[in-house]
């Protein structure tokens, strides 16, 4: 059934309010076209670029970099697809959908796990933005460099200036709610397009040609290429791990299941790997033109500081990206997290001012520059998130048979009550499922699963949910036959 049919009835002023509650299909208003743009929006940016790039930097030629971009890319989809579903159904957010495998209560555990790594994720991606808005203003005012001798909590005066401009420009574009969201992604994504074009128009004029880009050669091999191949998937994985979960709070604004299948088709694996192309081809541009690896756009962008117009175009381009996929990843998934915590109390626009101030708490300028550590960081948090997106795609298609009581996501006495709102089951499923993907960083000679953390948590918990659920299930049918008989 959908929810243009259904009326919720009495819901618990604790579990529902206005932006929580089941969009009408009216109200949907999102065609592929929508769904293209912003999946373009979130993939074109900073840290994506320095990803795709790194993988040259490790060593890799660039087909075997293209290769682990694909198969990345190919495993978000699915998963992306299938967790996109429910949402897209019944016009829920993520944040209302697990209370169906979680409980009403259960449910704030994995929600506020999400919303912490989406804020630490707003964390970067504002600081790497924030380096655009310096690029720039160093352009127009050499002498900005200056005021970097003033420092404070470990940032120099001129960058502490670009982080809060960039960091206002977030909250004017989420002041008025998920429309202008929308319609500032309708042109952000393709304009990166344009930018990253140029610059593999440059590549290709240093080099002389495609060829001698493709001819840098793999400096990895054997087990040692294999390892960095597949913990490179995982950690791309991990930049787009937490959409897997919240990606109903983007899909239930769709006009049909089609619509965002297609859209997420053509803007996640078609787009990613198109960008992630033009960042490898640059970045091997770069070692031909300055013999190294330059992963960094804004660095890049300021080796060409003798032509101010390319670099204020592309910090404006770079600037805008950030902003892109900042907005839609890290600041609509945790607005509609916290407004789970406090319905009674928060809006959308609340909920995302309050999540972009905690978000400068972490304070990324003083680790941003750690390759290694971001990558253990992305990995980890693909690891953690994996289990939780098994979960969820197993109780839609395997445990609900896609079917939902719209009715007992806002009440404390329906179907998703559990005991007490809490499902042990789905803790005891996650547990095992993190334990697993997690376990090679604690134990040596386990290492080697790391290197497919995301895949293991996403499989491992998903089956132990299956297997425990259906055991829930064989009792309770024990349990009413049992019933029957002693009534007889």
């Amino acid at each position: 059934m959908s929810s243009k049919t259904i009326t919720i009835s009495n819901p618990d002023p604790s579990l529902y309010n206005e932006d929580l509650a089941p969009i009408p299909h009216e109200k949907r208003t999102w065609g592929w076209g929508s769904y293209s743009m912003i999946w373009m929006g979130m993939i074109h940016n900073i840290v994506s670029y320095e990803l795709a790039g790194s993988l040259i930097a490790m060593g890799m030629s660039v087909w075997q970099a293209l290769g682990a971009v694909i198969l990345s890319n190919i495993a978000l989809i699915i998963a992306i697809w299938l967790n996109s579903a429910g949402g897209a159904k019944y016009g829920l957010p993520f944040p209302v959908l697990i209370r169906a495998s979680f409980g009403y209560k259960g449910a704030h555990v994995p929600v506020l796990i999400r919303a912490f790594v989406a804020i630490f994720w707003f964390a970067v991606q504002a600081y790497a933005g924030s380096k655009a808005v310096g690029a720039v203003i160093t352009v127009i005012y050499p002498k900005w460099v200056s005021l970097g001798a003033h420092t404070f909590l470990g940032m120099g005066l001129n960058d502490w200036i670009s982080f809060g401009t960039f960091w206002l420009l977030h909250a004017w574009v989420i002041s008025h709610g998920m429309e202008r969201v929308r319609r500032f992604e309708m042109w952000a994504g393709p304009l990166v397009i344009v930018l990253g074009l140029g610059l593999v128009y440059w590549a290709v004029n240093v080099a002389d040609g495609f060829a001698p880009l493709f001819s840098i050669e793999s400096k990895l091999s054997g087990g040692e290429f294999w390892k960095s191949f597949f913990l490179s998937v995982t950690g791309m994985i991990g930049v787009l791990a937490t959409l897997v979960l919240n990606i109903p709070d983007l899909t239930r604004f769709s006009k049909s299941q089609k619509d965002q299948v297609i859209g997420q088709a053509v803007g996640l694996p078609i787009m990613m790997t198109f960008f992630a192309f033009m960042s490898i081809m640059i970045t091997a541009g770069t070692i031909i033109a300055f013999g190294k690896p330059i992963t960094d756009p804004v660095e890049l962008l300021l080796q060409f500081k003798d032509q101010p117009i390319v670099v204020l175009i592309g910090a404006f381009a770079l600037l805008i990206a950030t902003l892109s996929v900042n907005v839609v990843a890290n600041v609509v998934s945790p607005a509609y997290d916290l407004i789970n915590l406090l319905p009674s109390k928060l809006n959308f626009v609340k909920a995302g001012i309050i999540s972009i101030v905690i978000g400068v708490f972490f304070a990324p300028w003083l680790w941003f520059n750690n390759a290694a550590t971001i990558f253990n960081i992305v990995g980890a948090i693909g690891g953690t998130l994996g289990p939780v997106s098994g979960i969820m795609i197993v109780d839609y298609f395997l445990i609900r048979r896609s079917q939902y009581d719209l009715n007992s996501f806002f009440v404390k006495e329906g179907q998703y009550t559990y005991r007490n709102g809490w499902n042990l089951r789905a803790f005891v499923a996650m547990g095992i499922g993190v334990i697993v993907a997690l376990i090679g960083l604690v134990v040596p000679s386990l290492q080697t699963l790391y290197t497919y953390n995301w895949f293991l948590g996403i499989a491992v918990g998903g089956i132990s949910y299956l297997i425990l659920m259906n055991s829930k299930q064989k009792q309770n049918v024990l349990r009413l036959v049992e019933e029957k008989v002693s009534i007889k």
